[in-house]
């Protein structure tokens, strides 16, 4: 039987230009997002500093919002503000900063847009990616190429649930939208396969369950990597601030539109241990798979074993947070640590190292 023969490749061809066309999309996106940190509001007085050093303004003031109340007929209507902070627990009591574009009217409208533009851009490399499925009938993730542009997508779309649910990650959308760009670019470069059929031993509903949920185990450990990365430049920040430092005006209207360091480091916590126990099904049911397409549920082959180190780094990180009391650099360091071991797992074994699962192709 031919199996490329299978392969629709009128299908093939739509995905490819409507993953080109959410390339272009992303690319808007990420001119609009840079535009609403550029042109987002730059106060000189820093809000940070004030809680710090009691300065400018009263440190129990910071974090407040004043709350309209307007009304209609009869009834008394609170006006929803435009900036919502709260101070946070921690090494420091200091307010979170309302988001990318720091509560500017200009800033605010160029986010609208750059968030609209990432919602077409993510429904457009949706399709692509779904005309690929449809191409071959079989999941979109049995290779290099297919893997990265499903996780870009689940990323954003991860991305913008949070958003829906009203979470504070407007400071998310530029580092999102700019990685997004180099992983699609990475796929229609280098790791590019053209449409086809799998080889035997990946017919199996297996396919549908364990690579689904490392795709969406990987996108949300995304999430909390750069949540992490930004704590680190946040805290560092307000450390420079609290020894009586003066941060530039660039540096201050950038870190004074992040939330707290205390809440990165929170953030990035809970969103790595609320995937943690989904990463742990992800490696049971890649073993379950193993057995029945290799007659071996463990063989110490590279995939596994660098799924079960990323697993293991987690698990500390995890461990240490919940039980020594690790909080801010020190734990931000596991969790650098434990992506970077997923991220070996996502590029590096498939790309340099030989294995079982080199089948798949890049």
């Amino acid at each position: 039987m031919n199996l490329a023969a299978t392969t629709n490749e009128s299908l093939a061809h739509t995905s490819n230009y409507l993953i080109y066309s959410s390339m272009a999309v992303y690319m808007l996106a990420f001119f609009a997002s840079m535009a609403e940190w550029l042109f987002g509001s730059r106060s000189k007085v820093a809000r940070t500093a004030a809680a710090l050093t009691g300065g400018a303004q009263d440190a129990k003031d910071v974090g407040t919002v004043k709350v309209e109340v307007a009304t209609k007929g009869g009834t008394a209507v609170l006006e929803r503000p435009k900036i919502v902070t709260r101070s946070t627990s921690g090494t420091r009591d200091v307010p979170d900063g309302p988001g990318a574009s720091g509560g500017d009217e200009k800033g605010d409208l160029y986010g609208r847009i750059a968030v609209s533009l990432t919602v077409l851009a993510f429904l457009i490399e949706f399709s692509g990616v779904l005309t690929r499925a449809l191409s071959v009938q079989r999941a979109p993730w049995g290779n290099m190429y297919e893997f990265n542009l499903t996780f870009s997508t689940v990323a954003v779309g991860v991305y913008l649930t949070l958003l829906a649910l009203k979470k504070n990650v407007g400071w998310l959308g530029l580092p999102l939208v700019t990685t997004v760009l180099l992983d699609l670019g990475l796929a229609v470069t280098v790791l590019y396969t053209a449409s086809d059929q799998l080889v035997p031993a990946l017919h199996s509903y297996w396919l549908w369950i364990h690579v689904s949920t490392a795709i969406f185990c990987g996108a949300v450990f995304y999430v909390g990597a750069v949540a992490t990365i930004l704590y680190l430049f946040r805290d560092r920040y307000e450390a420079k601030l609290a020894e009586g430092g003066k941060p530039g005006n660039f540096a201050t209207s950038v870190m004074e539109r992040l939330p707290a360091a205390s809440s990165l480091d929170k953030f990035a916590y809970r969103v790595n241990a609320a995937v943690f126990p989904l990463w742990t099904f992800t490696i049971i049911a890649g073993a379950i798979w193993a057995g029945d397409a290799w007659g071996r549920y463990w063989g110490w082959d590279p995939k596994e074993v660098w799924s079960f180190i990323t697993w293991v780094a987690y698990a500390c990180y995890l461990h240490a947070r919940a039980t020594a009391g690790w909080k801010g650099r020190k734990a931000a360091t596991l969790a650098l640590i434990a992506f970077g071991c997923w991220l070996f797992n996502y590029y590096g074994v498939n790309i340099f190292v030989n294995g079982k699962h080199s089948y798949a192709g890049v």
